[in-house]
């Protein structure tokens, strides 16, 4: 009877420490190697992260990184903040892959055209499902209710938020969220130009306004995480450069 019940609770053990490690946020380490391509640089005369497609390409480091979003179980994604850092790591390294599976191109935008935009194009399989990036955008990552998300989700061009150096993590993703949202409000080339008479922002506030009204609105945002300002009036109306952040012309 004790020998039963031993085997019972060994069996009962091991359920449990596997569920365990089954749930595991995914290791992130594969797509790190890939962001040490991501340097800091301008183009355009715009200050932005700089990545070098031409060596992405022959080091083949972002193929393990798709890997991983591919064959992970999204089932498994414990809570929010996870379910908000793989999705966005997802989009940036789909949006890499589109890059790659075309190179070379001078804009993401030229992998599809006006009947087919690339947004709408499959890019990749997460979680044995076809996926484009307009999916991951719109249907998974902004009902979520997250407006910095904006700043953190990459489209490969030059007046994008900056590809982040580090993964997103759910267990830091707070400060990411809101360091990015700082440095993007702080690039007066694409986020945010102040000139005392009317406040310059990136064309993104635009595109998706009402994303911001669950935080109070876009000039409460604006205040929140970019200081000094003027009161001006705000315009969204700086000019969007869709030319690839790559290193180079």
């Amino acid at each position: 009877m004790r020998f039963t019940k031993s085997l019972l609770f060994a069996a009962a053990l091991n359920l449990t420490l596997s569920a365990a490690a089954f749930a595991a946020p995914p290791d992130w380490s594969v797509y790190a190697k890939t962001l040490q391509t991501v340097k800091a640089g301008k183009k355009h005369d715009t200050p932005l992260n700089l990545v070098d497609y031409s060596a992405l390409k022959k080091s083949g480091q972002l193929e393990a990184a798709y890997q991983l979003i591919k064959t992970f179980p999204v089932e498994t994604l414990a809570n929010r903040e996870e379910k908000l850092a793989f999705y966005i790591n997802a989009y940036n390294i789909l949006a890499l892959k589109m890059v790659l599976d075309h190179w070379p191109v001078d804009s993401i935008k030229d992998v599809g055209n006006l009947l087919s935009p690339v947004w709408k194009k499959a890019a990749g399989v997460i979680g044995g499902q076809e996926v484009s990036l307009d999916a991951i955008e719109n249907e998974v990552l902004r009902p979520m209710g997250e407006p910095r998300i904006h700043f953190a989700i990459v489209c490969a061009s030059v007046s994008c938020p900056d590809l982040r150096t580090e993964p997103y993590s759910a267990d830091k993703l707070d400060a990411q969220l809101d360091d990015q949202a700082g440095l993007f409000l702080n690039n007066a080339k694409k986020g945010l130009n102040d000139d005392g008479k009317v406040i310059h922002v990136s064309k993104i506030f635009d595109w998706f306004e009402n994303d911001f009204k669950a935080v109070g609105g876009i000039e409460a945002f604006i205040h929140q995480h970019r200081s000094g300002l003027s009161k001006s009036a705000i315009k969204a109306d700086i000019e969007y450069d869709w030319s690839l952040n790559s290193v180079g012309e």
